[in-house]
């Protein structure tokens, strides 16, 4: 059987050393460190309005004063609704200052899986926009959950002055107005103090830094529970990945939604760990990101597969645009070889295959930045991360010889546990301290890993993790519709998309359009089907239970 501890020993791709650790390190002492190092360096960079390392430092510590004032402080949940947006950065390391927990909700969500969440957590407080895309929807879960406040910002406020005029006077739909409420409350007015306010010690390998949503191995959405160590030690992980590290200039692009795991590691917590640049984009656009790519000549843009397609494919694109760009980390969805290769030879720029979970804080394994790239693999875990197979029926004990098995990983940023989800953990680690993964691969003699298989059914679009099961769950509540089943299937754009297959209700009249239609409007927009079939009947399994495993063979062989 292959040791792939002793390739990774003998033959590690990634500078350094694989088998290595990283001492305690609290998030609050990450950034500061970096702040307090050089405080007038630039930190974000938004639509061209920049914002130093010391700016940006006392943003939070303002934050930390604001809430304490209002009564949080350690272990309380807070909420960020929020796309990126220098109000985003200011929150996220004033939570973590206090010794409060960040709480990551996707700017996508409805209010019902937005208010399902907050519950959950037991969030208390939601920082979000007066834009009309968020502040209804906060507005709604603020009256249907108990949450206590919202702390609403302003993005014409963030902007340089002349963009900021363009805002308001041409973008005025977009804004949404805040009403006045002694619940809700300006972000100019949290940080309307002098920061200097006592926080307490955090203790970086117990205290919780963030809640991150995940399905994990089934569809049912769990909170990852991730440590300050966790959540640092991972952004060291990557830090060290980059053979340039401290050579250059470090300005990443920053496209990916910091609220997902992925940009929080790779973009956030990584370029603040080196005292980096983040040029900050609010929402992914194609033509966007190429304007600042030209203007800003950053050289990492981590990202997802759409992402890359979607900017070789945008009008006026010129293999110039891309001229600064050395490395491209992809990750969240399969990267196909094709665009590996169409953005290698346009761009110059190598994209670079990774993997990661929530539950690992990010990232678990890549392909290195130099030397050898294998194409369909994720590469060689990175350092300090322990990889191995087990068997896919019984995870105590290794897979049969020369079979692939399901992927475990242990390093120091796999999570603490899931939230209030005791009977989850017991399932979801073996021998302790392994992660199970539900993804199934290989590893080969260099070290390498390959998935070939996934034993959830979660379907990756476009780096979001969408859920048959929930999607499922709004189909029965069309009295029309008798029978669902979801599934995942292959989109060249964006990686995969959900396909509904429903039977009918006797009696019931509507076509596959209408279903559509009504689904579409109620789930949210990185859920939204690709097409309903109606069909007469649906597989079924010899209990009688719906058989997504067997339609999908059915579909895939024209059946």
């Amino acid at each position: 059987m292959i040791d792939p501890e002793h390739a990774w020993r003998t033959a590690f791709r990634h500078p350094g050393e694989w088998d290595q650790t990283f001492p305690p390190l609290s998030m609050v002492d990450l950034f500061e460190n970096s702040a307090r190092a050089h405080p007038d360096a630039p930190l974000l960079d938004f639509l061209g309005r920049k914002y130093s390392y010391g700016e940006t430092m006392d943003g939070a510590n303002r934050v930390a004063c604001g809430l304490k004032t209002l009564g949080y402080g350690p272990g309380d949940r807070i909420g960020l609704f929020l796309p990126n947006v220098p109000h985003y950065v200011a929150a996220y390391y004033g939570i973590l200052k206090l010794g409060a927990t960040v709480v990551n909700f996707s700017p996508l969500y409805t209010v019902d899986e937005l208010s399902g969440q907050v519950a959950d957590s037991g969030t208390k407080l939601l920082f979000t926009l007066s834009a009309a895309a968020l502040l209804p929807t906060a507005l709604a879960v603020l009256e249907k959950s108990h949450l206590e406040r919202l702390v609403v910002g302003s993005v014409a406020g963030a902007l340089p002055g002349a963009k900021s005029l363009f805002y308001r006077l041409f973008r005025g739909k977009e804004v949404a107005q805040r009403p006045h409420d002694r619940r809700i409350l300006a972000f100019s007015k949290l940080i309307a103090n002098a920061g200097l306010c006592e926080t307490p010690p955090i203790d970086p390998e117990q205290d919780l830094a963030l809640i991150q949503y995940t399905g994990g191995t089934t569809g049912t959405p769990k909170g990852a529970m991730l440590t300050h160590q966790n959540l640092s030690a991972n952004a060291r992980q990557v830090a060290l990945l980059d053979p340039d590290m401290g050579k250059v200039t470090d300005r990443i692009l920053g496209v990916l939604p910091f609220f997902h795991v992925f940009a929080n590691t790779c973009v956030l917590n990584r370029t603040v760990a080196t005292g980096g640049e983040i040029v900050m984009l609010p929402r992914f656009n194609a033509k966007q990101a190429l304007a600042e790519l030209r203007r800003t000549q950053p050289r990492a843009m981590p990202g997802v597969p759409t992402m890359y397609q979607a900017m070789l494919d945008a009008p006026g694109m010129k293999p110039s645009d891309f001229s600064s760009l050395r490395f491209c980390i992809s990750g969240g969805a399969p990267l196909p070889q094709q665009l590996k290769e169409n953005w290698e030879s346009i761009t110059g720029a190598r994209v670079i295959e990774g993997y990661g979970l929530s539950e690992s804080s990010g990232v678990v394994s890549t392909n290195p930045y130099q030397g050898l790239n294998k194409p369909g693999t994720i590469g060689q875990p990175i350092a300090g991360t322990r990889v191995r197979l087990v068997d896919k029926e019984d995870p105590t004990r290794p897979p049969p010889e020369g079979e692939p098995g399901e992927i475990v990983v242990s390093g120091p940023q796999i999570m603490k546990g899931y939230w209030n989800r005791p009977d989850a953990d017991a399932t979801i680690f073996v021998d302790g301290h392994w992660l199970r993964t539900g993804d199934v691969g290989t590893i080969d003699e260099d070290g390498y890993i390959r998935i070939v298989d996934r034993l959830k059914d979660m379907i990756a679009v476009g780096g979001f993790k969408v859920f048959p099961s929930q999607i499922e769950a709004v189909l029965y509540a069309n009295s029309a519709v008798k029978e669902a089943l979801v599934l995942g299937l292959p989109d060249a754009y964006h990686g995969e998309l959900p396909h509904a297959y429903v039977t009918l209700n006797e009696g019931a009249e509507t076509t596959g359009e209408e279903l559509a239609r009504w689904l579409n409007a109620r789930i949210g927009k990185h859920e939204r089907v690709a097409e309903v079939v109606v069909r007469d009947s649906l597989p079924k399994t010899m209990i009688g239970k719906l058989s997504r495993k067997d339609l999908l063979r059915e579909i895939q062989g024209g059946g």
